[in-house]
């Protein structure tokens, strides 16, 4: 099992320690992935932190490739709006798109993403 760790989970992590004791466990057991997206939704953040440390840490973790299907979102985007979930990203649902390519559960603090889990097809940690 992966676990693709949204930007949520990592800035709370960083700024406030909320849910450690879930990241640690993925961390130790070697779960955690992250994407391209989600490095540029964080790294820039701490570049201006100089929280050098930080960033090769991140960038040391395994990684999902991200592929964008245009058609795939667009039906993803629709499928949320028929079930009345309206103004989700194109960001999450490249997350989305992402852990279902790669078979990987999604773990954020975003509650869309668990919503969206009830009709489409990828899984919740």
């Amino acid at each position: 099992m992966s676990v693709l760790i949204d930007s949520s989970v990592w800035i709370e992590y960083f700024r406030n320690g909320n849910n450690y004791e879930k990241l640690d466990f993925l961390i130790d057991e070697n779960l955690v992935v992250v994407n391209d997206l989600i490095l540029t939704e964080l790294i820039p953040f701490l570049q201006l932190k100089k929280q050098g440390g930080l960033i090769k840490l991140l960038r040391s973790i395994n990684t999902f490739e991200i592929n964008v299907d245009w058609d795939q979102l667009n039906d993803l985007q629709y499928c949320c709006l028929l079930n009345g979930l309206n103004g989700v990203g194109i960001p999450d649902l490249i997350i989305v798109q992402n852990a279902m390519q790669h078979g990987g559960t999604i773990y954020s603090l975003d509650k869309h993403f668990t919503r969206m889990s009830d009709f489409l097809d990828f899984s919740i940690f």
